[in-house]
């Protein structure tokens, strides 16, 4: 546990870190200089010290906090992820959109789709998802062009298919524990899903840790909350034969969720805005996983880390990558249609917590965030989200 004395310290110390960040200029960052945040650093200083935190893990919490604070993303390295699970996993994800997707533009019925359950398992086709509209605050910011989104301002249908999966035990009588879909024809479905679902939310796990650490409150206090989530390892796959450069496979948005991971993707396309509305395009290294703040560890910060918008288009970038691979799989005689898999998974608190400005933070955010960011359970957050991205059917 930290103490009293410990946690004023390290509250000091992160009001003088967020005053200094407000004045950084923002050209300040481009997406190479990104800090890797090195879990190992952490997992190692609780496997060997207990209690007593090394100075390096210290120092990479805090480094969790400063950049979820200023940019809304982090960059990690877990030693307990092998990149070959994400590789094998991302190849049955291909294989499942372009064997589903031939079903599905052919008129065949799939069972594997589930609009009764708010897509919140299963299969969502295309053009079910549309991003939430924020055009008026967009024409407020008045972006320049190289920041604002190449998505419409007005939101269209989304271009790209999901499978939703759920990761982790519910509590008992939870409303949204829906019956998991096994898809025909993957006899290894549920083991693979499993084994890299499961990696992402140990890696999810530890960082909320480290964030909890990093903002100067015990270690837990994010993560007691995040116990019996509806955590789902929610894949998206975007027909890149079918669509060509302009497409939106997800129109300018924040995620519903309190953290979202992603593994690499084998297209470019991802794009994110950080806190200066500077807009970047991802580029996860080699053997890192990126993570995005949602609109959830928004609310329960009084938005000292705010949910960070994102968009995925199919760019010049995705389609050079997509002659690359042709020009690969043509060589091996291969008749795989490609598609562009996102390794996505969205955790979330547990449906019954309140995630309004949480006390134990209130160094970090001012009086008006009690009332800009209102009391509410994760599943009224989550209900509210889905109807307004046309996922819930009331």
């Amino acid at each position: 546990m930290i103490s009293n004395e410990q946690q004023n310290t390290a509250q000091a110390e992160l009001i003088e870190r967020k005053q200094a960040a407000e004045v950084i200029p923002a050209t300040s960052f481009e997406f190479e200089d990104m800090p890797i945040i090195d879990l190992n650093l952490f997992i190692q200083s609780e496997r060997e010290a207990g209690a007593a935190m090394t100075p390096e893990a210290k120092a990479e919490c805090e480094k969790v906090a400063e950049c979820f604070h200023k940019f809304g993303i982090i960059l990690i390295r877990d030693p307990r992820v092998d990149m070959k699970d994400n590789d094998d996993y991302v190849d049955l994800m291909e294989d499942y959109f372009w064997k589903t997707g031939e079903l599905f533009y052919s008129g065949e019925k799939v069972d594997d789709i589930k609009p009764e359950h708010h897509y919140q398992v299963g299969a969502t086709p295309e053009f079910i998802e549309k991003a939430r509209d924020h055009q008026e605050h967009l024409e407020e910011l008045n972006l320049p062009s190289q920041d604002a989104p190449d998505s419409p301002l007005t939101p269209t249908l989304d271009a790209k298919w999901r499978f939703m999966w759920k990761i982790g035990d519910r509590p008992d009588g939870a409303s949204d524990d829906f019956p998991a879909v096994l898809p025909n024809g993957f006899p290894d479905w549920e083991t693979k899903m499993n084994r890299w679902g499961g990696k992402l939310l140990d890696g999810i796990f530890t960082v909320a840790q480290m964030a909890a650490v990093g903002m100067g409150v015990e270690k837990n206090t994010l993560l007691d909350k995040m116990q019996g989530g509806a955590h789902l390892l929610a894949p998206t796959g975007s027909d890149l034969v079918k669509n060509d450069v302009g497409a939106v496979f997800a129109g300018f948005h924040y995620d519903i969720s309190f953290m979202t991971i992603h593994g690499k993707s084998r297209y470019p396309g991802l794009s994110v805005w950080t806190r200066d509305w500077k807009k970047r395009a991802v580029k996860i290294p080699q053997g890192c996983l990126l993570i995005q703040a949602g609109i959830s560890f928004e609310y329960i910060t009084g938005g000292y880390v705010l949910g960070g918008f994102h968009e995925v288009v199919y760019t010049d970038a995705t389609k050079e990558a997509v002659i690359r691979r042709q020009e690969k799989l043509n060589e091996e005689g291969s008749a795989k249609k490609q598609w562009r898999v996102s390794s996505t998974m969205f955790t979330h608190f547990r449906n019954d917590m309140n995630i309004g400005p949480l006390p134990e933070l209130k160094h970090l955010y001012s009086e008006e965030a009690l009332t800009k960011y209102p009391n509410l359970t994760a599943f009224e957050i989550l209900m509210q989200e889905l109807r307004a991205t046309g996922m819930a059917m009331d």
